[in-house]
């Protein structure tokens, strides 16, 4: 049997909870492995409906979660999402959930940095969560980070906050924001100490022994392939690497134990936030679809913008993430739709391209070339088989197959959990 990681192939939002959800039925355990609570998923379980930013999918199964080193955690909001989870009838003790002992914290200056250099971009804004993501990767990269395993050292605590707050207080004068006290953040971080500290474990250790024992592990990612700070549309981009390589830096084992790589894709495509989006529809099509598909984003709350299916963009991210299987989501948004278009590449300056280029110019003068299909009159909505399917519904899937260069391996066609065709068990590699 092999392990699992599900990630995003597009702009994130392609639905990986609902997948995640019903992989981690048959996994022993799942895995955060990169990203914040800058993330969303979305999982409904019979009359329940569960938001997750922080923790893993699993859990709603009642399954070993796990966040990765790979991931920057927010300690406040960590324990406000268990505390939302458990009023929901979740159990969210150390027995079901670990934390890894080298993660980077976010702490309170974090977002107040993120929101002070927004706001300082005006029209050039990047459209970030301003949750403190990206300026807690910088302290990461720039090793003055405090990580989980601080917590236990309140003269490691002390000692990082200096160079923290020589830092941090520096940039916040310089955008006239009021800066932190070192005495009010320590005292904070020793409140939180011994209620996250009982998660904390060198989680590496523990992956390795289900690894050996057989055990199923499915790595769960946050955003997506073209959110991937070095393959994303830079600076259009989250602060982490997204791809499935990121699997095994992020969760601390080797590549080799990844296994199979699941890549999410709408049946069209979304985006949040700003940044170059050439299949983007502002016609009643697009609004159609935001309607239909409820795209709001889970964490924010924003209108999510809305276009035709990019075969190009998704068979880049296949090639650039090694993906091995397609997981199309919501199609039976497009039911009843009397044509539909897939992009096929962009025309920028005259010259066809396959791709979407590096150079943010040219991603801005990208324009699309559309492939038109024939939409389909009957419903999509709940089918579990292909035999299910409008005929045209099937065509549509089959084309986008070719063109992205990876099989169709489950197909979503409704929140629901069961409302899955599985044309291939990625478990089994």
């Amino acid at each position: 049997m092999a392990n699992v990681a599900v990630i995003g192939a597009q702009w994130g939002d392609e639905g990986k909870g609902k997948v995640v959800d019903w992989l981690a039925s048959r996994a022993d355990v799942v895995v955060r492995f990169q990203g914040g609570h800058n993330a969303g998923h979305t999982l409904v379980v019979g009359n329940e409906t569960y938001k997750l930013s922080l923790l893993p999918s699993g859990l709603v199964r009642g399954k070993l979660g796990v966040i990765g080193n790979g991931v920057v955690v927010d300690p406040e909001a960590l324990l406000a999402e268990i505390a939302r989870v458990q009023a929901q009838g979740l159990t969210v003790t150390p027995e079901r959930l670990r934390i890894a002992e080298n993660a980077v914290l976010i702490l309170p200056l974090h977002p107040a940095i993120d929101k002070a250099r927004e706001e300082a971009r005006g029209d050039g804004k990047i459209g970030t969560t301003g949750r403190g993501i990206g300026p807690a990767y910088e302290d990461k990269v720039a090793r003055r980070a405090i990580r989980v395993a601080d917590l236990a050292e309140p003269e490691t605590l002390s000692h990082k906050l200096d160079e923290l707050l020589l830092h941090h207080n520096t940039l916040l004068k310089g955008y006239g924001k009021p800066p932190f006290e070192k005495q009010a953040l320590l005292d904070g971080l020793l409140t939180l100490a011994p209620r996250i500290l009982p998660f904390a474990e060198p989680v590496w250790e523990r992956l390795d022994e289900l690894r050996r024992h057989g055990k199923r592990i499915l790595f769960e990612g946050a955003q997506a392939v073209m959110l991937d700070v070095d393959h994303g549309t830079y600076p259009f981009v989250t602060s982490s690497n997204t791809v499935a390589a990121t699997a095994a830096s992020g969760a601390g084992v080797g590549p080799g134990t990844v296994g199979f790589v699941l890549g999410i894709a709408k049946a069209y495509t979304t985006r949040v936030g700003s940044g170059p989006f050439p299949t983007e529809l502002h016609d009643a099509t697009g609004q159609l679809l935001g309607d239909r598909g409820h795209e709001f984003g889970v964490v924010t709350g924003r209108r999510r913008r809305c276009g035709w299916f990019d075969a190009a963009l998704v068979r880049q991210a296949v090639k650039v993430a090694g993906i091995q299987g397609i997981a199309l989501t919501k199609l039976d948004i497009l039911d009843g739709l009397p044509e539909l278009k897939i992009c096929t590449g962009y025309r920028i300056n005259g010259l066809l391209h396959r791709h979407l280029p590096a150079a943010p110019a040219a991603q801005a003068a990208a324009v699309p070339e559309y492939e038109v299909m024939e939409g389909w009159s009957g419903s999509s909505h709940g089918a579990r088989s292909w035999a299910d399917l409008p005929a045209q519904a099937v065509k549509y899937v089959r084309r986008i197959e070719e063109l992205v260069e990876a099989p169709i391996t489950l197909l979503s066609t409704s929140p629901e959990r069961d409302d899955t065709i599985m044309v291939r068990d990625p478990f089994e590699g």
